[in-house]
């Protein structure tokens, strides 16, 4: 579904500072807590998503690494890809032993499951608070009024969702930003030419999940400090 289109520069970074300037509004996750930020990343891992999902792996690393001195993250890799298969790892704080299982997984064929996603994360944060949903995809094959509705769940459980969408597949676009504002998240598009730009997302995301807006008010200005700067005015300031 339009998987090889591209966003003009100008519109896709607009989009990114709008996303990025969401999380300044958001509070502290874990103040207090002295326990790890828990973060659920979910990736489309049909056909043609394995140069994202390669991409992905490698970024892993930077996510754990920016959050070390915050207390830590703990994150669940899901995915769903062929016909119908779901699947989801424990909760991990180690970077080797989470790139060790995503490296062992191809992509298959298959329709999109962000319903099962989106239950998913609604059912963790019952058992044990998810400070982030992050979802990176490109397509949406599903009814939109049920995915809205799931959306909204996970914002009355205080579960913000960050939707990345590469590629700007139109319809796509708009049900990413709509799951994104129900959820109490945000929403940014992407492509793998702009890799670096990915990064400093999925690192702020990260740095919010283990400390908060007040972790990523210390980020330094360039990179991911940026990338943290801008998010923080999308996302709503309730919670």
């Amino acid at each position: 579904m339009g998987r090889d289109s591209q966003l003009p520069d100008k519109a896709k970074r607009a989009d990114v500072n709008a996303f990025l300037r969401r999380v300044e509004t958001m509070p502290a996750v874990r103040a207090g807590t002295g326990r790890r930020g828990r973060l659920l990343f979910a990736v489309d891992a049909t056909a043609s998503r394995q140069p994202t999902w390669d991409r992905a792996c490698f970024l892993t690393g930077a996510m754990f690494d920016a959050t070390r001195g915050l207390g830590g993250l703990s994150m669940s890799l899901c995915y769903y890809r062929g016909y119908g298969e779901f699947a989801a790892t424990p909760w991990l704080s180690d970077t080797d032993d989470l790139t060790r299982r995503m490296t062992g997984v191809s992509c298959l064929g298959g329709q999109t499951q962000i319903a099962r996603v989106l239950r998913h994360a609604a059912a963790e944060t019952r058992k044990d608070r998810v400070n982030a949903l992050v979802f990176v995809g490109d397509a949406v094959e599903e009814d939109i009024d049920a995915l809205a509705h799931l959306a909204g769940e996970l914002g009355m459980l205080g579960c913000p969702g960050f939707f990345f969408h590469e590629g700007g597949e139109p319809m796509a676009a708009r049900t990413f930003r709509e799951l994104a504002r129900l959820s109490g998240g945000a929403y940014a598009p992407f492509d793998l030419s702009s890799a670096d730009m990915l990064r400093d997302l999925l690192t702020a995301v990260a740095v919010y999940a283990a400390g908060g807006r007040e972790a990523l008010a210390r980020l330094p200005s360039a990179g991911a400090g940026r990338a943290a700067t801008l998010l923080t005015h999308q996302l709503p300031g309730r919670r």
